[in-house]
């Protein structure tokens, strides 16, 4: 069974404005100081804390990690007085974030120039273990014709500056001003691949292979495909239904393909941010563009025996259901703000980082991780 790891990013926002605010120092330290069931770090700014859960095989274990992650930098953040927020974007920005003491952020920060000044975007990346490396190029093209479709199930980032942006995912289009980002392009073998980013690198458009932006790409620390397409999530929940599907392609192989071409993935991308699930996508399997519904239930019975295989069925069809029922992470904020303002939007947000600990203090306490 393939192991998969889920790696989430949060904004910390003030809990009245939903603004970005910077943790405390001594807050951002102990909780990153924390080691049970999973990890929490720091992030490119410091308004951001990223959760990773350990290598896990099964939904249950997933989501038990990522709950209990969320639950820990929930209390931590609101001792702050702020959020932990499972967003792509912020609801409202001061562009006065800093960026995290980090030689590596350091440099690409040098290279970002401006555009860090309103690089507050939150991803979700998910991890799925491929051994070879021949077959992890084979599974990262794999994945390249579905990342519209993925998109449009899981955007979580409409607002900007405080409106509606009129985007199921504004995050998608920050990411896009990034060299290297939205769809890589077709490699012939793990030569041609690293090939590649190396002159990606070699003409100063990346400081190093760690800072591509591509939706998908061949991780540079583990023997995985990294598939990086998704907004941050709302819920755990949410992050484990992304996480199923991305590894039910992975493992997919033989799949019918139609050669749409990098322009015609990302074109599929520019419509699955605008419109989410009401957009119109081009068909990996075809060729032809028809509605994101009919193409995510192609790609659903073509990983329909993975999931099989892998127990996920039932809880991939509950997804399904809830995006149909509930719609995606932007249709929930954009409800939550037409209903009840920018109160209701900071309880939408809270909710999804809520634990079980009387305190952050009892929380540290319990894990055996703090004095």
């Amino acid at each position: 069974m393939a192991r998969f790891g889920i790696e989430e990013e949060f904004l910390f926002l003030d809990e009245h404005s939903l603004a970005p605010v910077a943790l405390a120092t001594g807050t951002r330290e102990r909780i990153t100081r924390l080691r049970t069931g999973g990890e929490v770090t720091t992030e490119y700014l410091t308004s951001q804390i990223e959760c990773l859960t350990e290598p896990v095989s099964t939904a249950a274990d997933a989501e038990a990690q990522l709950t209990h992650l969320r639950g820990l930098i929930g209390w931590h953040a609101q001792d702050q007085h702020a959020i932990a927020a499972g967003t792509g974007t912020p609801f409202v920005t001061t562009r006065s974030s800093a960026v995290s003491p980090s030689s590596h952020y350091d440099d690409v920060a040098a290279q970002l120039g401006h555009l860090t000044r309103d690089h507050e975007v939150n991803g979700l990346h998910v991890h799925v273990e491929v051994a070879d490396d021949e077959e992890r190029v084979r599974a990262f093209d794999r994945v390249r014709g579905w990342l519209p479709v993925l998109l449009a199930l899981t955007g979580n980032s409409p607002f900007v500056n405080g409106r509606d942006s009129d985007f199921a995912s504004w995050r998608s289009i920050q990411i896009r001003r990034l060299p290297a980002s939205w769809a890589p392009p077709r490699f012939r073998d793990y030569d041609d691949y690293r090939a590649g980013v190396q002159r990606l690198i070699d003409v100063g458009a990346l400081t190093d292979a760690a800072s591509l932006s591509w939706a998908v790409r061949i991780s540079e620390r583990y023997p995985t495909v990294e598939v990086r397409v998704f907004d941050a999530q709302l819920t755990a929940e949410d992050s484990v239904f992304a996480a199923l599907l991305s590894r039910a392609i992975v493992i997919t192989d033989d799949q019918p393909h139609a050669d749409i071409g990098t322009d015609g993935i990302d074109v599929s991308l520019w419509t699955a941010a605008r419109r989410g699930m009401g957009a119109r996508l081009i068909d990996p399997t075809t060729g032809e563009a028809d509605d994101a519904w009919a193409v995510a239930d192609r790609m659903l019975a073509m990983i329909a025996p993975a999931l099989r295989d892998l127990g996920d069925e039932d809880r991939v069809r509950e997804g399904i259901e809830r995006l149909r029922a509930l719609g995606s992470g932007a249709d929930r904020q954009r409800r939550a703000v037409d209903e009840g303002g920018v109160p209701a939007l900071a309880d939408l947000f809270r909710t999804g980082t809520t634990a079980p600990f009387p305190t952050p203090n009892a929380a540290a306490h319990e894990s055996g991780s703090v004095p």
